[in-house]
């Protein structure tokens, strides 16, 4: 009868037939109930579940433990043990889609995209008792993105209360695995215990402050972050470095330009992360053909390049095996950022970073420039925002709420900038040491790179490398010790340290590609604050978000504006299946309950 259940779940692939097939073997098994005997139907419905490309062996806790579930205070004293871990989106690829969609299904708020191991935590705390606990062993990811949102946070705000838990754990046996160990009570408590210290409470960010919610975009961050432009095709390029691929050589550019001058009107810098990071001065070596969203009439006015476009990017785009990306008009940009270009026009300058790269570095580029994609821009020209942007405080902030530490930072200005909550009154007026310790620092910086001849990434690599002791890196480590303080001062966070240390930001095991190399990959050394400071400052600036977002919910938003709207680091996608509740653990089998 318990793999009728669910074998019906599994016979389709939508909610309305899965409905319909529950009801219809729900028939069988009445009937099967009422004449006394085995049933051939319900025999082969219960071999095709437990067989397969995708075999689901089921267990059944209320068939299992009868006596557990019954009474008024029914179900579990305490559950513990060490749930598997596997990636949420690895889930219908390792156990197929029907898993995938009934494991989400039976945890009310709870998305396709959740790892594993919470959908572990909310099955142990639906089969507690009031008052029963568990205690369960995760990865780091069971605090972060919506993992975190679906599993800890749903617990926390559903009769439930993390009571003790402890943060990167080392695994005692070979593996170089770092681990959470996290107890939680189907209750209230007055206090708990994280990493042995006493606390009022534990939020399921793992935190001692700050809320549960996901941090939420402010006001007055907006319109001021952006992604750069997605050209979509080698043709609109001048770059030496691609010819083969599609792109037109520089001397040619060059020779469009003393033909007709007007055509430097549509030829721009164009500049991408890597030229960012590797460059001493941030120099691009590539241009772009920019006609913005002109229509191609107006384009017309540039013969010249209009030609080679439609020589070149015209045939690109109609390779695609997009239909969007065929139709799409072939002498413009895919995404061409309106809003992007409209926020900076009549600045000189703004500030960039690389969207993935190994260190959230910043500089400043010139306004008349066409960024790529694989940066984010902000329309601030001020060393004060640079000193905001650049210190650890925002670091901290944009890995911990843009991707877990192990990966490489991917800064999603929607999530990182629009969501960090400034000191003060935000980005406008800030404080003027912040000012002074951020020129300082850029421009010791700077100097150091052409002195080098080193681009930030080589810059940052000396900086983080514990054998290095040159005495212009250690100066641009005091550098930004101050810059922090500088922030942190403005914050009215005076008890702070910015005392940092060489620490690895991940465990890894020793075991290397040397055999294939002939080299051993380097450690994840980072000159950085100890973990206790780090969570601190996240713990605090997850309550300044949220005391920012219940501030500015009060204000009523302009007509057709949302700037309160939550951001939780990933995007959201549909789920197949039904957002139905399906039986839960704690009703009859065929039965609906909620959560």
């Amino acid at each position: 009868m318990g793999d009728a259940v669910v074998a019906s779940f599994y016979s389709e692939d939508k909610p309305k037939s899965r409905e319909e097939a529950r009801k219809r073997w729900e028939t069988k098994v009445q009937s099967w109930l009422s004449q006394g005997g085995p049933s051939t139907g319900i025999e082969r419905i219960v071999e095709d579940l437990r067989s397969g490309d995708h075999p689901v062996p089921c267990f059944h806790w209320e068939i299992e433990f009868p006596e557990i579930f019954v009474g008024r205070n029914r179900a579990f004293d305490a559950i513990i043990g060490n749930p598997p871990f596997l990636g949420g989106k690895k889930i219908s690829t390792e156990f197929g889609d029907g898993f995938r969609d009934w494991i989400a299904m039976q945890h009310v708020g709870a998305s396709g995209n959740l790892d594993l191991v919470a959908h572990f935590f909310r099955r142990a705390f639906n089969l507690l008792r009031n008052g029963g606990t568990f205690g369960l062993i995760a990865t780091n990811t069971i605090a972060q993105g919506e993992t975190r949102s679906g599993g800890l946070r749903w617990i926390c705000e559903h009769g439930g209360a993390i009571y003790a838990a402890r943060r990167r754990v080392r695994w005692p046996g070979t593996a170089a695995v770092i681990v959470s160990v996290i107890h939680a009570i189907r209750d209230s408590c007055k206090e708990a215990t994280l990493d042995a210290k006493v606390v009022p409470s534990i939020t399921a960010f793992l935190f001692h402050k700050g809320g549960n919610d996901d941090p939420v975009a402010l006001a007055d961050n907006s319109r001021r972050s952006f992604q750069g432009s997605i050209v979509l095709g080698m043709g609109f390029t001048f770059d030496d470095g691609n010819l083969r691929k599609g792109a037109s050589p520089l001397v040619d550019m060059k020779q469009l330009i003393d033909r007709n001058p007007k055509n430097a009107e549509r030829i721009l810098p164009y500049i991408g992360s890597d030229e960012l990071n590797s460059s001493p001065t941030h120099t691009p070596d590539r241009f772009v053909i920019d006609f913005g969203e002109m229509t191609k009439e107006q384009a017309s006015g540039w013969p010249d390049l209009l030609h080679i476009l439609r020589e070149k990017a015209k045939p690109e785009r109609r390779r695609s095996k997009s239909p969007e990306v065929v139709a799409w008009p072939w002498w413009q940009f895919w995404r061409t950022r309106r809003e992007l270009y409209e926020a900076i026009r009549g600045l000189e300058r703004v500030l960039v970073i690389g969207r993935h790269s190994e260190y959230m570095s910043l500089a400043f580029l010139g306004s008349k420039t066409v960024f790529s994609d694989a940066l984010a821009v902000f329309a601030l020209p001020g060393y004060d925002a640079f000193a905001l942007l650049q210190s650890r405080i925002h670091e901290v902030w944009a890995k911990f709420v843009g991707s877990s530490l192990k990966d490489d930072p991917r800064y999603n200005p929607s999530v990182c900038f629009e969501t960090f909550p400034a000191p003060g009154t935000g980005f406008e007026l800030l404080d003027k040491s912040i000012d002074v310790a951020g020129r300082n620092y850029y421009e010791n910086r700077a100097i150091l790179m052409v002195r080098n001849n080193q681009g930030l990434t080589a810059t940052y690599n000396r900086f983080h490398n514990p054998d290095e002791n040159d005495s212009d890196i250690i100066r641009l480590r005091e550098l930004h010790a101050v810059m922090d303080r500088a922030v942190l001062d403005a914050y009215g966070w005076t008890d702070v340290q910015t005392t940092c240390k060489f620490l690895l930001d991940y465990e890894e095991a020793e075991d290397t590609d040397e055999s294939i190399t002939g080299r051993r990959k380097k450690k994840p050394w980072r000159y950085r604050w100890p973990d206790d400071v780090r969570d601190e400052i996240l713990a605090r600036l997850l309550e300044l978000n949220a005391e920012r977002a219940k501030e500015q919910s009060s204000i009523p938003e302009p007509s057709g504006q949302g700037a309160s709207r939550a951001a939780s680091g990933k995007s959201h996608g549909r789920r197949r299946g039904s957002t139905k509740a399906v039986p839960s653990g704690q009703g009859g089998l065929f039965g609906e309950e909620s959560d």
